[in-house]
């Protein structure tokens, strides 16, 4: 699947982009702070490539943003962008997938809902590391849907089969691991705190 096909590049690049530009950042300063190349945040913010999801937890974690919100800000609707309540189909709603590992992640709730909830398809095999800063002012539930999740939490490893959740504590280095021969699939929930 080519990058360029996903209908949410465009708007992950305006996402980036505003996020970039709210703070009065440059390019640079936005490479310098997230560790990621000036060269492809400016291919990100064109919307000639899509970031992975590894690209995508440096830039939230520069942000100060969880990548759930990032995407979420990036995935609204107009409806969701007015406050409205109510049904959303399947079809309806906008999946984004890692270009990299072929990880898969649709919001479920609105930008405007206390709360936010994603579901996760994590192909075998996949890894998808972040840094700890995209834990920072969040308070995060991950909930095996489905399958096998191996699940490191800074230097703690959790082995996490379908109906086991794990609460995060602390901001830590985390990866999400699927060392099966078939999709994992988990929801992560997560509010916004004041402090990491």
């Amino acid at each position: 699947m080519s990058n360029i096909v996903d209908p949410l590049v465009g708007r992950i690049a305006a996402r980036v982009r505003t996020e970039r530009e709210r703070r009065r950042w440059t390019l640079a300063q936005l490479a310098d702070v997230s560790g990621v190349s000036q060269a492809m945040i400016s291919r990100i913010e064109r919307g000639e490539s899509s970031p992975t999801a590894v690209v995508l937890g440096k830039l939230s974690a520069a942000f100060q943003l969880s990548v759930a919100s990032l995407l979420a800000l990036a995935e609204g609707t107009p409806d969701d962008a007015q406050g409205v309540a109510g049904v959303r189909r399947r079809t309806d709603t906008a999946e984004w997938r890692d270009p990299g590992t072929g990880y898969r992640r649709r919001q479920i709730t609105g930008p405007n809902f206390p709360a936010e909830v994603a579901e996760i398809r994590l192909p075998a095999g996949a890894r998808v590391p972040y840094p700890a800063a995209a834990f920072a002012f969040v308070r995060q539930v991950v909930w095996v849907l489905d399958g096998h999740l191996t699940f490191h939490d800074g230097d703690t490893v959790h082995e996490l089969d379908t109906g086991d959740t794990i609460e995060l504590g602390e901001p830590a280095e985390r990866v999400f691991v699927n060392t099966t021969d078939s999709v994992c699939r988990y929801a992560v929930i997560l509010t916004r705190g004041t402090q990491p």
